[in-house]
């Protein structure tokens, strides 16, 4: 019988073994029914500090930096590829870090707009189920086991970021940082989604559902930047690490 069999680096490890045995840490830590919790959880502790430090000796001295996220999906002959790179190699110009989830895709290409023009390229993955190496445009990429860790670190070490059209984990990045500059747990953080024709509609359903039942501020949704120049994306950051 054929079986299906899955390589993935962890962490610098190499695992192969069965797709379906191939859990990853962030599944073993949030699945209900995960054996003895007593004894596993307070353990995993150790792990996730390790992950913490890891990623705050690495990165902090990285200095000025703008997160780029957007989708894995998306194609070199994509215009939006085209963007991405565009404004990796400008934020680079400007003196900006640029950093990404290392991905392929928009990932890619802010990285590679960065890393092409001398600039600092970062990439911080994520063990995921399915193989996804870190690109090939970084001068440092770190791999992370779990979500929340990494999340942690394009908001510390990011003064802004920078939207591409993508799926459920580009609007998780999104919503998170528009949550915490809500609630004033970050501030002067410029959010700027790139794209008018893609996040028009979800831009319009906000101001006429959500801030209709009074489940957002108007402040909230007027400060929500949806910018197709790239001039502009570029002004927006500058402007606001200089303001």
């Amino acid at each position: 019988m054929n079986k299906d069999y899955l390589t993935r680096e962890q962490s610098g490890v190499i695992r192969r073994g069965l797709a379906e045995d191939a859990a990853t840490a962030d599944q073993r830590l949030l699945n209900a029914i995960n054996g003895d919790w007593r004894n596993q959880d307070p353990w995993r502790v150790m792990r996730i500090q390790a992950e913490f430090v890891e990623g705050f000796d690495n990165l902090a001295g990285i200095g000025q930096a703008i997160s780029v996220f957007g989708s894995a999906r998306i194609k070199p002959d994509d215009p939006f590829y085209d963007m991405a790179h565009q404004i990796g190699r400008r934020l680079a110009q400007a003196g900006f870090a640029v950093i990404t989830g290392g991905g392929p895709g928009v990932m890619e290409a802010a990285n590679r707009g960065a890393f092409e023009m001398g600039g600092t390229s970062i990439g911080l993955g994520i063990e995921l189920p399915f193989e996804q190496a870190l690109n090939e445009y970084l001068t440092l990429g770190i791999m992370f086991r779990y979500f929340f860790a990494r999340k942690t670190m394009f908001l510390k070490y990011s003064q802004g970021f920078v939207v591409m059209p993508g799926g459920f984990g580009t609007l998780d990045e999104m919503f998170e940082a528009f949550t915490l500059a809500q609630t004033g747990k970050v501030t002067r953080f410029p959010i700027v989604l790139v794209g008018r024709a893609y996040w028009s509609g979800l831009v319009s359903w906000l101001r006429e559902a959500a801030l209709t039942e009074h489940f957002v501020g108007e402040a909230d949704v007027d400060g929500i930047r949806i910018v197709d120049d790239l001039d502009e994306i570029i002004s927006i950051v500058t402007t606001q690490r200089e303001g």
